[in-house]
């Protein structure tokens, strides 16, 4: 390596993933091919819709606008009337975003988080929490309490992430909960940013479509307070619409943070192009493909969950989202490898932090057919 290479590049970890390679060589051993419930991507067709609106704006010779068209901004404030129960968003107080993870890395940076400040994040989380106070010279605390830490470290908060339903445990944070993780945030002066890429998602008692409650938003009145300062809510089209490919997503909330959001955006020309905001100005409007995808995923999840009961599997919290958070109660590699064996690839527990171990993660981003296999060599091995 010379000397310039040593000077330059950030300081980053290794990509987690890449030490899932032997394990996915070995589940590609096996006569069915490899079964890889590892990762959230969607496999389902992109609805007919959504193809057409992109289809529809694919002639834009000039450049999009950052903060959004306005068409697209009240599709937004709508989505969120119709669907979270915030009523009266004003539309200026939305942005869409190239996907959630890009804000989710760059927002410490974006508020200014200087040398000193604290990043809080849930204690098993999705990396980029980690790695947004990395890139911006922060601290970053693994807490789901902040009465957790001592009165130097509460005093230096500056953003608090909360993840609800959360990646990869699926648990969901109750309206009085977030209620109270607000005014904790106001008294400190800090922001609260809200990852809710997983809230259409909801099981169980969540599941809104089966009788169940609404997962609520931190923008949500009886959340908020009746003010959204100091508020962002963080929302991907990926997981409802299978939009993954098309990074569409949106952050609103705090009409004082948002112009200087905006701007920083502009300067760095982090611009989410015409016709994906085309496509996700209808994809907002439509709920009947996202209730019907929301019924693949339920099927899906209703055959993993006994089969990985049977395999011997005990499934944590789970209550939302994408993932069946499960144990052992063996170490997390332990278990990656039996499943591996089995032709079954899944997430381990220990890459989002170290109260992960012990824990995998599977994913309900199966086809039809996939998920059928998994379920079959599960209940093979017994």
């Amino acid at each position: 390596m010379t000397a310039a290479a040593k000077t330059f590049g950030l300081a980053l970890p290794d990509y987690p993933w890449e030490a899932m390679a032997p394990y996915l060589a070995k589940a590609s051993e096996h006569a069915g091919g490899a079964v890889n419930l590892s990762i959230g991507t969607p496999v389902d067709p992109t609805p007919a819709l959504i193809q057409d609106a992109l289809k529809a704006a694919a002639d834009a010779p000039g450049y999009p606008t950052v903060h959004g068209t306005p068409a697209l901004r009240d599709a937004i404030a709508g989505w969120f009337e119709r669907r979270r129960g915030v009523a009266g968003l004003d539309p200026r107080n939305v942005m869409p975003t190239v996907g959630s993870k890009e804000l989710v890395a760059w927002l410490p940076l974006l508020l200014g988080l200087r040398p000193g400040d604290v990043v809080v994040r849930p204690k098993v989380a999705y990396p980029t929490y980690d790695i947004g106070a990395t890139l911006a010279g922060v601290t970053s605390v693994a807490t789901d309490n902040l009465d957790e830490l001592d009165d130097a470290t509460r005093e230096r908060v500056r953003l608090i992430w909360v993840n609800s339903p959360g990646n990869p445990t699926g648990s969901v944070r109750d309206a009085e909960s977030l209620r109270a993780l607000v005014v904790q945030a106001r008294e400190l002066g800090a922001v609260v940013a809200s990852d809710e890429c997983y809230a259409e998602l909801g099981w169980g008692a969540w599941d809104v479509q089966r009788g169940g409650q609404a997962v609520p938003s931190i923008l949500d009145p009886k959340v908020a307070g009746g003010s959204h300062q100091g508020l962002l809510a963080v929302y991907s089209l990926s997981k409802q619409s299978n939009l993954a490919g098309y990074r569409a997503a949106f952050v609103a909330g705090d009409p004082d943070l948002m112009p200087n959001l905006v701007n920083s955006r502009k300067h760095a020309g982090m611009i989410v192009p015409y016709p994906v905001q085309e496509a996700m100005r209808v994809a907002l409007g439509d709920d009947v493909h996202v209730e019907a995808q929301k019924d693949l995923y339920r099927s899906r999840r209703d055959r993993l969950v006994p089969a990985l009961l049977d395999f011997g599997l005990e499934i944590k919290d789970s209550d939302a989202g994408l993932y069946l958070w499960s144990t052992a109660g063996e170490d997390t590699w332990d278990t990656v490898a039996r499943l591996a064996e089995r032709g079954i690839v899944v997430g381990p527990g220990v890459f989002y932090g170290e109260a992960g171990n012990g824990y995998i993660r599977v994913a309900l981003t199966g086809t039809d057919e996939r998920i059928d296999a998994a379920v079959a060599r599960m209940a093979a091995a017994r």
